[in-house]
This record gives C-alpha cells, structure tokens and sequence, in this order.
C-alpha cells in the first residue's frame, strides 16, 4: 500500500470518528436539555404517584338552620381480580356474598378472570359491613368510601333542592343552579415509590376546598305545612297537580315553594323515565295563562294611570265585540252598574275589556314588562320559565282585550305573586329571593338583600287596589279564602287550558287564589294553584278554601292578633 493510500483511509477514518462523536453529542443534548422535560416527567411518573382528594359538597340549611341536603359516607366494595390467587375465589365469592347482596355463584362469576378492573360489587355498605369485610383480610379485596348527597327529610323541598346525580353533578333546583358553588375544589396529595411500587413519604400538594354552604329563606315549618295542605288539595279536588308559594311580600324572601306531586331526591333513580317532569319546579317552570288573578294588575295599573277609582261607575252587558270576537261574562249574565271595586268581586270579564280600552296596547304593555312579566324572575333555581308576552307590535285589539282578565299570555305562579307583591307592599316589585346567605370553606359569607327592582305603582294606587281585593274576599268569589278577624286581600281566577293547535279545551281549567294578609300590613303573600280538578268548576270551590286553610295557619304560626271589629263578619 502506498502512503497516499494509507493517509486517505486515515482520513477517512478520522471523518467517521468526528461525524459519530458530533451525533453522539447532539443527542446527549437533546435527551438532557431538550427533551428534558418530558424525560423528567416520565421519571417522576415512575417514582411519584399522585390523587386527588375530593372535596366536601357544601350543605344547604333552613332558615331554622335545619339541613335539608347534607352529605354521609357509604362504602363500596371493589375486586382486583388478577390479584386473586386462583384457588382462593370460589371461598372468597362465598364469604363476600352475604355482604353484597349477590349470590356466591354470581360474585364467582364476575370475580373469575384476570381482569385489572371490574365495577363495584356493591356501591352501599355502612361501616359495620365495612369493617366486617376488611376482618377477611382478603387478597385483592379493597373496601373504599364514597361520599353521598342525603336529603334528611327525603321528599321535603325536594323540587327546591334538586339532587346529585352518580357523577357527583348537581341536577334540577339549587343543586343545579349552584353546582359549582357546593361542589367546592378537589385537592390533591403525593408521594414517592420505590422500586417495588410501594408509596411512601406522603404529601398533601393541594388543599381541597370544600363547597360553600346555603342558608335559605324557606322556613321547614311553613313547607312542610304547605306541602300537607296542597297534597291533600290535589287529593281532594282530583286534581292533576298543584301548587303553593308562600313569599313576605315586603322583602321578596321565598318562604315556602311546594309542588304536588313530588319525588324523593334520595332516590331520584327510581323515577321513570316518562315521569321525569316531576323534577321541575312547576310553581316557576309551569306557565299557564292564569286567567281572572291577572285582573287586579291591570285594574291597578287603570288607577295608577288615573283612568278609574275603586268607586268609578259604568254600567256593562253580558257581552262585548271585539274585531269580531264575542267576550262574554263568565256566568253569561249582564251585572249592569258597577262600581271598579264590584268589577273584582263579580270578576267581570266585560268590564275588563272596557278597562283595557281605557288604557289602550302601548300603557298595557309597558305596566305587563314592568310587573316583571315576560321575563325570569331571577330566582336562584334551575329551570325557570320566563313565560310569554307577545311583543308590542303583535298586538290586535283581541289580545289587548283577552289580556285584561289573564288570557292570550302567559305566566308563572311565581310571577303572578311577585306581581301581586306590589300591591301588597306598596308598589314595589322585588326581586325575589331563596337563599339568604351562601358561606364558604374560610366562613366568608356572601349575604343577599332585598332588592328593589323598580316602582311600578304609586302607594296610593296599590293601597286602593288592595282595599278592593279585600272586598272580593269579603263579599265576591273569595269568600272561603278569608279568616275571621283579619282582612285578606285576594283574587281568584278560573282559567280556560289553551290546546296545543290552539282554542281552548272544553272539561279542563285551571282554579288559582292570590292573595295577602294582613291585608292593611301584610305579614305573608301566597298563591295557590290546583291544575284540573276534576270535581268542582270554580277556583272559589277548590284554590280559595286551600289558600283559606293555609291562610288561617299562617296567622296562628305568626301568632298574629286578630281585630275584634272583624271577628263578627
């Protein structure tokens, strides 16, 4: 070999050399400095393991500080099949069984394989089961607790409360509405592993938050009462559903909220599928139109506008026309001369009309929006229906007339009472209100006020509209809601059900009572509402006698004085 032969081979051997340590450099800088991140991480995967810690769901209280949803800790049973000796499961499905409420052959089945992972055999032990299990000592055999949402008083306020469902997700009422408030934060802890997997030097990395609590304005005593009453009412009336909300007029605090029929957030999984409606609120979910309790509202907002008094005259027949339509009275008979305040307590549909000329589609409308109509109220509950009023320029003088005594729009309990609250406390609408205060994991509260939303009649305008409700109650269809000794002040309101394609059905209505008392220094307000009964045909018969009877309770509750001049009556 010649020598230039010999010094190119070196040459080239030197070139290889230099290309091989320049690559092996470049990827020990790649691997520690540029991909050193992800190596890191995948390391401490290795060595360090990680859990979150849930947090505590927050508790919803009564005014009376009762709780009403709180939390209890079950156990569950979980099998790591794969670490089950072979020999050891037909003893251990037998010594399981009793627990799990599974035949020994049915927790053989799921438990022989070589599976990593299967459900639960059982989600529901108490901890005397629990305890129980764990004495087996049992190989491959973990015994967990799980927190579950428990509702003490199981069906009460359950259309208020809502429930959490199996993903731990508030669902319906304040559980919905409030979710991520209750829920709270998970926290999370750590710790190293050896070689062998096992953890050890344990360290709290996050702190869980546990979620605020709910101190609401329900008074238990007042819901349970309501609850009793309307279940009978709709008993009683045969009717399809009902429902009562109690409210003190004078700061918009929900008092008591019931529906009949209603389920048990304790076992909302045991509803049916096609009877799953039963989970909505239906006293702010439900709007209908709501017929002659629609009347003092417009009749109030004709006396606020200067249009009429209580002690205005006009005579009126059985019937009117109106672009065609025929509106007639309710009984078909013409009540002649009346007095404003006679037009209540006769419910004079007629009259209304001739009202709603007075005051024409433009001032209607804006006092309809004003009373909060056509729009949620705000109420902190899931579901809420904000019902319907067609807009201004929809508007025919038919609907213009219809509405004077509540038909052709529609409304939610809930809005009718708010609604009615301005007359009762002096032509205020009010926000209303179901949770007073919400306090978190350091005791820090978030306190609800009354709120004013606006004025919407002068005091004049709904003291005297107040006095005329108390004449129906007196001496019109609202006898049977009355208490003696106290003045109430209250409307009925029978109302035809509207059919889907339109018209209304001949056999349905829709009774309703709204009303207050005292009626001069109101301590309470309350609607009542009874869907179809089945046997009577007016609210005076089914919705004015359950608000009676509630009414009456209410007063004793309150321990209020009755006035002497009155008791006679």
């Amino acid at each position: 070999m010649n020598k230039p032969e010999w010094h190119k081979r070196i040459n080239v051997l030197i070139i290889v050399f230099v290309l091989l340590v320049i690559g092996l450099n470049y990827r020990l800088l790649q691997k520690s400095i540029l991909e050193h991140q992800s190596y890191a991480a995948l390391a401490q995967n290795q060595h360090v393991v990680k859990k979150n810690l849930p947090a505590n769901r927050g508790k919803i209280y009564s005014s009376d500080l009762f709780p009403l949803a709180t939390n209890s800790r079950d156990w569950q049973v979980m099998v790591v099949p794969n670490q089950v000796p072979e020999d050891a499961r037909q003893n251990m499905a037998t010594l399981l069984a009793p627990f799990v409420e599974k035949s020994a052959a049915e927790v053989y089945e799921k438990i022989n394989n070589e599976k990593s992972y299967i459900p639960p055999l059982i989600k529901h032990l108490s901890e005397y089961q629990a305890n129980k299990i764990n004495e087996l000592n049992l190989k491959g055999v973990f015994v967990t607790p799980v927190s579950i949402r428990f509702y003490p008083e199981g069906p009460l306020a359950s259309q208020i409360l809502g429930f959490v469902d199996a993903e731990a997700e508030g669902k319906y009422g304040l559980e919905g509405y409030f979710n991520d408030e209750l829920k709270g934060i998970s926290g999370e802890v750590y710790g190293a592993k050896d070689s062998r997997g096992r953890v050890f030097n344990i360290n709290l990395e996050v702190n869980p938050h546990n979620g605020k609590d709910a101190y609401l304005t329900i008074d238990r005593n007042v819901q349970n009462k309501a609850e009793e009453i309307i279940t009978a009412a709709v008993e009683k009336y045969q009717s399809d559903s009902g429902s009562i909300i109690v409210m003190d007029p004078n700061t918009g605090k929900i008092i008591a909220m019931t529906n009949s029929p209603t389920f048990n957030p304790n076992e909302y999984n045991k509803v049916a599928s096609d009877a799953q409606n039963v989970f909505n609120n239906m006293a702010i979910n439900n709007a209908w139109e709501p017929g002659s309790i629609f009347k003092p509202l417009i009749m109030a907002a004709a006396i606020n506008e200067g249009k009429v008094t209580p002690d205005t005259q006009e005579v009126f027949a059985s019937s009117i026309e109106v672009d065609g339509f025929t509106i007639k009275t309710s009984t078909g008979q013409a009540y002649g001369k009346e007095t404003m305040t006679q037009v209540l307590e006769n419910s004079d549909n007629v009259a209304m009309v001739w009202i709603s000329e007075l005051l024409g589609k433009e001032t209607m409308y804006k006092y309809l929006k004003d009373f909060g109509f056509s729009r949620k109220t705000g109420i902190e509950l899931n579901t809420e229906s904000p019902g319907d009023i067609p807009e201004l320029k929809t508007w025919s003088n038919t609907l213009r007339a219809t509405a004077s005594f509540g038909q052709g729009i529609t409304a939610t309990p809930l809005q009718i009472l708010n609604a009615t609250n301005a007359i009762a406390n002096g032509g205020k609408i009010l926000q209303p209100y179901i949770v007073s205060k919400l306090v978190d994991y350091n005791g820090k509260e978030e306190v609800r006020q009354p709120k004013v939303v606006n004025q919407v009649l002068t005091k004049d305008a709904a003291q005297k509209t107040a006095g005329m409700m108390v004449s129906v109650v007196d001496y019109g269809h609202g006898k049977k809601a009355g208490v003696p000794g106290f003045k109430v002040a209250g409307k009925t309101g029978t109302a035809q059900v509207a059919r889907p394609g339109g018209g209304y059905y001949d056999s349905r209505h829709v009774g309703s009572f709204v009303g207050f008392a005292p009626a001069d220094n109101p301590k309470f307000s309350m609607i009542v509402r009874l869907d179809n009964p089945k046997n009577v045909d007016w609210a005076e018969s089914s919705a004015a006698p359950t608000f009676g009877e509630m009414a009456k309770w209410l007063i004793e509750y309150y321990k209020l004085t009755p006035d002497p001049k009155l008791l006679d009556k």
